[in-house]
């Protein structure tokens, strides 16, 4: 059984850490070892708090190995990779200055070989960049031919209802 033990100092110290700005998780992780240092169970302290006892469990193992510092979660996954995020960025800003519009794909695409990202992931890039993204418009207005166009406005101009006259 896990069982907490603190010192005078510590108590008071997270006692006064009790009334600051602390997230719902922080607040309960903090909870859980004032708790278990007045002598609860962890699985008395889950049912108290509404969690599994597994979860106080881990909170008072943390408590135990980290200190103050394990109260705080946090964040998933490892840590951001900035120095490959200011490559990326970097590339798409001089890709974004060339004169000519950009799909994501083509994007992704202009990156390789020594970027490799999907079409989505630029479009994050791009959101991180602030760069506006807009998608073609699909139109075959560029490869019509001006007289046929004419012609047809003019077909479709004589087929009109005639207005009859007013009674």
């Amino acid at each position: 059984m896990i069982h907490i033990r603190l010192d005078d100092t510590t108590r008071d110290e997270l006692c006064r850490l009790r009334h600051t700005n602390l997230s719902d998780t922080a607040r309960d992780r903090l909870e859980m070892v004032l708790l278990s240092d007045a002598g609860w169970s962890p699985p008395r302290i889950a049912r108290h708090l509404g969690c599994h006892p597994h979860t106080a469990r881990a909170a008072l193992k943390g408590f135990r190995d980290h200190g103050s510092a394990a109260l705080q979660p946090q964040p998933p996954g490892p840590p951001p990779d900035r120095q490959r995020r200011q490559a990326v960025t970097a590339r798409l800003t001089e890709l974004l200055g060339q004169r000519r519009t950009w799909t994501s794909r083509q994007l992704a695409e202009a990156l390789r070989p020594d970027i490799v990202r999907s079409a989505r992931q630029v479009l994050r890039y791009l959101a991180l960049l602030g760069a506006r993204y807009r998608r073609t418009a699909s139109t075959v207005r560029h490869k019509q031919d001006p007289a046929k166009v004419a012609r047809a406005k003019r077909v479709l101009g004589g087929l009109k209802k005639k207005r009859g006259r007013a009674a």
